[in-house]
């Protein structure tokens, strides 16, 4: 069973109790009334689906209710990072590499190798 982490009630739970809404960090074009029917279309319709990792929201439907940002890797399924709804996009690599960490942010250590190899735990051990 897939795992997830709800960065607002900071636990994992089963896949079930959520809902995929789309893809994550969408820039809307400003007066969108005057757009053509093809750019509409790509506006609603069209998304990246690319290999590596994509940037989806989430919704904790049978939890908290409320919606989150997450980083999965589209081949493997795994999660990289799950991050509250509103918080600029970390910077991953397509192989999941964080080029930082925030301290609040969920990692999935299973992905990004050993624990002590996790952003965070590198940063502890800078300072």
């Amino acid at each position: 069973m897939l795992l997830i982490h709800c960065p607002y009630c900071a636990e994992e739970r089963p896949e079930t109790e959520f809902r995929h809404a789309g893809e994550a960090h969408l820039k809307r074009p400003d007066g969108a009334a005057g757009l053509t029917d093809q750019a509409t279309a790509e506006l609603l319709y069209f998304r990246s689906n690319g290999r590596g990792v994509i940037f989806e929201r989430w919704r904790h439907i049978h939890g908290c209710g409320r919606f989150f940002n997450a980083a999965r890797h589209a081949v493997t399924d795994k999660f990289v990072i799950t991050y509250k709804a509103g918080e600029p996009k970390p910077d991953i690599d397509d192989n999941g590499q964080l080029a930082g960490a925030s301290r609040d942010a969920h990692v999935d250590p299973d992905h990004m190798g050993d624990a002590a190899h996790t952003p965070v735990a590198r940063t502890e051990a800078q300072q």
